[in-house]
């Protein structure tokens, strides 16, 4: 999509450069040209030049005998894409903050665990487990959870196999089935609830950003005496316009920096 205001066609040499990059990000192994080239239905001499560019700049790598991997450039980009999220999140979650008085939270999927990139705290200052950095289990956490719900389950079963669900407190979900049975349940209501299974004591809601390629949710965390079961659909309304609105924002690049009205008054306890 060109960006707002523009109508210039893409530049289809880029597009070939990003299409080679997601060809790499999706196997687990590395990869030769041909396979490369006849995936995309590029000849090989263009495969190999664009090849060659991304190795030169550190986002490709040759890792075997004629097989390409990605690069190590790639890692500083994901550094920044998380602090720029974190920036255009921070307004969004200040509102939230506003509205419902507990700690809202911006997290998004990195490989296999969970990483929080954006939060604004209550005035109460408890201090929890969620912080900025910090990367946690995808099963134990309101926005893993919801994340994992956008999933097939054959693709969370990949997932939960290479992570492992270890048991963080008394109630987190250990086994694949009791998982899976938790997402078809989050499925229909469209929100997540981490009930004191990342942290004994705590309770977070969260809900997805919608039609974001990059899977991210918005959540807020707060003791189980402030966050009570019975206002989880008035918090979770709050939390879906939120995540709406942050959508909207990073795809029309909305300024930042400005206060939203988007997320509105949830009906909560």
């Amino acid at each position: 999509m060109s960006p707002p205001g523009t109508s210039d066609p893409p530049v289809r040499s880029v597009q070939r450069a990003f299409a080679v990059l997601e060809a790499l990000a999706n196997r687990d192994e590395a990869a030769t040209l041909t396979s490369i080239a006849d995936e995309l239905g590029l000849a090989v001499p263009t495969t190999f030049r664009i090849m060659r560019t991304l190795v030169a700049e550190g986002y490709a790598q040759q890792v075997a005998s004629r097989r390409y991997g990605l690069g190590p450039g790639l890692v500083r980009l994901g550094d920044r894409r998380e602090h720029w999220l974190g920036i255009w999140a921070r307004p969004v979650l200040a509102e939230v903050v506003d509205e419902l008085h507990e700690t809202a939270n911006v997290a998004v999927l990195d490989g296999d665990m969970v990483v929080y990139v954006a939060q604004v705290p209550s005035a109460y200052g408890m201090r929890m487990f969620t912080e900025v950095g910090h990367r946690v289990h995808a099963h134990c956490s309101g926005v893993g959870k919801a994340i994992l719900a956008t999933m097939p389950d054959e693709q969370v079963r990949a997932l939960l196999r290479r992570s492992g669900m270890p048991r963080l407190t008394p109630a987190t979900l250990v086994t694949e089935h009791d998982f899976l049975d938790e997402l078809s349940r989050i499925r229909p209501r469209g929100y997540a609830i981490d009930d004191g299974e990342q942290e004994v004591g705590v309770r977070c809601l969260a809900a997805v950003v919608p039609g974001w390629p990059a899977p991210m949710a918005v959540s807020i965390s707060g003791p189980s005496t402030r966050v009570p079961i019975a206002a989880t659909t008035g918090y979770a309304e709050v939390l879906e316009r939120a995540a709406t609105r942050l959508a909207e924002m990073l795809a029309t690049g909305a300024e930042p920096g400005t206060r939203t009205t988007a997320v509105g008054k949830g009906q909560h306890g």
